[in-house]
């Protein structure tokens, strides 16, 4: 009976995994552009990248933990592969009323403080959020430019090492990037994205 139950259990947890996991874009899907305010004060699209080979788009924020702790890491990124074509994008997926420290101003003095080289938008209405399908801060999505469109190549973490403890350490969103300006799709295509629970806004009552 006990293995029955624990089959069961098991049972339920993959199949509410695979359904979240299931919202939202998977690999291979094409994307669609945006165009959100940057902490700037100007609107940013996909498109406005002219000579983009693909993007690396972040849904992260400014009061979570664990995408604190990979700030450098997302300049490092763009540092990296903006050059080659391959630009970090960051979107704050936070509503502000219910994490008052996610608000358009904070965001631009978060920029500042941090000197962020890369965009940094703000998709107020979760509308892209839940399109990509972003589920945690960090959250990542590399696309890649095709002759139909942006598809989708890599979901998931930018690495295994939040610490950076780990000297065995996995670098995925590094690893997916340096495949694709080889040539080649990249080998590990989606990992399990680790972060702060995004902060949505409440729905109004009619």
């Amino acid at each position: 009976m006990k293995k029955l139950l624990l089959a069961c259990l098991t049972l339920f947890v993959v199949t509410a995994v695979n359904a979240q996991n299931q919202t939202g874009y998977q690999v291979g899907d094409l994307a669609s552009d945006f165009n959100l305010k940057n902490v700037d004060g100007k609107n940013v699209s996909l498109a406005n990248y002219k000579n983009a080979k693909g993007y690396i788009v972040i849904f992260t924020c400014n009061t979570c933990p664990v995408s604190k702790a990979y700030e450098s890491r997302k300049e490092e990124l763009n540092k990296m592969y903006a050059a080659k074509g391959y630009p970090v994008v960051a979107i704050n997926t936070n509503d502000p009323v219910a994490s008052p420290g996610d608000t358009y101003e904070k965001m631009q003095e978060r920029a500042k403080e941090k000197n962020f080289s890369f965009a940094y938008l703000l998709d107020p209405d979760h509308v892209f959020t839940k399109k990509y399908g972003a589920m945690r801060t960090p959250h990542v999505f590399v696309l890649q430019k095709t002759a139909k469109g942006n598809e989708v190549v890599y979901i998931g973490a930018i690495d295994n090492d939040q610490q950076l403890a780990n000297p065995q350490r996995d670098n995925y969103v590094q690893n997916a990037v340096n495949q694709l300006l080889k040539g080649e799709k990249p080998s590990v295509a989606s990992t399990k994205a680790i972060g702060c629970t995004i902060k949505w806004k409440k729905e109004v009552s009619k």
